[in-house]
C-alpha cells in the first residue's frame, strides 16, 4: 500500500515550526515525514536552515511517524563517520523509524569548508565510499579505514539502534541510478520518472522501496499561492546544473530574477484550493511506481493546509482516487 507522507522545508521554516508541522502531519493523518538537510537555504527570501540533526530528533520524541532525511550529502561538508554518528543517534532516538536519504550534494551547501566542488562522476564515487564507511561504522566494531576519499582511525560507535539504519539515495543520471539499484536500501526521486523507477528496479533496485517527493502551495486564493510560490521557491523552475553549482543564495536569486516568472513558477507548483489540482500533481508519481509520496507546503498556512489535505486529498487517494 502506497504511503503518503509530509515534506518538512528546513529551508522555509525554523526548527520550532518544524516539529509543530510534524506534530500537525501526525494528527492530520499522514504516514510518515520528509525533511531537507541544508546549510543554506536556496534564497534568501526562504530564510532559514537549521542544523536538521537537532530538529530530527526532536521530530522523533514529538511523533511516532518514521523520518527519512532528503537528503544529507555524507561526503564534504560533513565527514561520513560524522554522519554515521549523527544517523545513528537519530535512528536510536525517532520512534516512529529513520532512514537516511543521500545525495551526491550541491555547492550551495558544501562549499563553505572551502573544499574543491568536484566533478560529478567523482561525487558519485564519494558517495559510494561514504556509505561503505557508515555502515561500517553502524556494526558497532572498530572500524579502520584507509580509503581513496576518506581514512576512518580506529573509531567506534557505542550509541547504535536495535537495526543500523537504511540507506535509500536520491539519483538522477544512469550512473546514480546504477549506484543506488546496487548500494542503497531504496531511492529517492523528487520528479516522476518512470524511466529511472524501472531502471532502478531492473538494475538491482528489484523489491526496494521509491519514496517521491513533491511541493504544493495550498490557500483559498490561488492568485495569493502562485506569488508566494514565485516569491519563495522561484528555484523549481530552473533547469539542467545551475542547482548542483551555484554556491550562494543571491548567486539564485540573480538568477530567477531574470529568468523565472510568476507563470513558470506556478507551472512548477501546483496552487490554490482545488483538490483536483492537488491529485493530478500527485498521480504522476503513483503512475511512475513510487511507493511512498511526500507533499511539501509552501509557504506559512500549514494548518489550512494540513486541514485540507485531512478532508479532501488524503481520504481521496486512499481509496484510489
Amino acid at each position: 500500500m502506497t504511503r503518503f507522507g509530509y515534506f518538512l522545508a528546513s529551508e522555509e521554516h525554523g526548527p520550532a515550526s518544524l516539529v509543530r508541522q510534524a506534530q500537525g502531519a501526525e494528527e492530520a493523518g499522514f504516514d510518515a515525514l520528509w525533511i531537507s538537510d541544508h546549510f543554506h537555504p536556496w534564497l534568501d527570501s526562504q530564510g532559514e536552515s537549521p542544523f536538521v540533526w537537532s530538529v530530527v530528533g526532536a521530530i522523533g520524541q514529538a511523533t511516532s511517524l518514521p523520518v527519512t532525511t532528503a537528503v544529507t550529502c555524507p561526503t564534504t561538508r560533513m565527514h561520513p563517520a560524522v554522519v554515521a554518528h549523527a544517523a545513528a543517534t537519530s535512528a536510536a532516538l525517532v520512534r516512529g523509524g529513520f532512514t537516511l536519504g543521500v545525495g551526491t550534494g550541491e555547492a550551495l551547501n558544501e562549499h563553505i569548508l572551502g573544499l574543491p566542488w568536484p566533478p560529478a562522476a567523482q561525487r558519485i564515487a564519494m558517495l559510494e565510499e561514504a556509505v561503505e564507511v557508515m555502515r561500517k561504522l553502524w556494526t558497532g566494531k572498530l572500524v579502520t579505514h584507509r580509503g581513496e576519499y576518506y581514512d576512518v582511525d580506529t573509531a567506534r560507535l557505542y550509541t547504535l539502534p536495535e537495526e543500523p539504519p537504511k540507506v535509500y539515495m536520491s539519483a538522477f543520471g544512469p550512473k546514480a541510478t546504477a549506484l543506488a539499484a546496487r548500494e542503497a536500501d531504496g531511492l529517492i526521486q523528487v520528479a516522476p520518472s518512470p524511466e529511472t523507477v524501472e531502471r532502478f528496479r531492473s538494475e538491482g533496485g528489484a523489491g526496494k522501496p521509491v519514496q517521491g517527493g513533491l511541493k504544493v502551495c495550498w490557500d483559498r486564493d490561488e492568485a495569493r499561492a502562485r506569488r508566494v510560490v514565485h516569491e519563495r521557491w522561484p528555484n523549481e523552475a530552473l533547469q539542467g546544473e545551475a542547482a548542483q553549482i551555484l554556491p550562494l543564495p543571491r548567486h539564485f536569486r540573480q538568477l530567477t530574477e531574470g529568468l523565472v516568472t510568476e507563470q513558470m513558477a506556478a507551472e512548477q507548483v501546483t496552487c490554490g484550493p482545488d483538490p483536483e489540482a492537488h491529485l493530478a500533481a500527485i498521480r504522476p508519481y503513483l503512475e511512475s511506481g513510487v511507493d511512498e509520496v511526500y507533499v511539501c507546503q509552501v509557504g506559512d498556512d500549514q494548518e489550512g493546509f494540513f486541514e485540507f489535505y485531512r478532508k479532501e486529498i488524503l481520504p481521496r487517494l486512499r481509496a484510489g482516487g
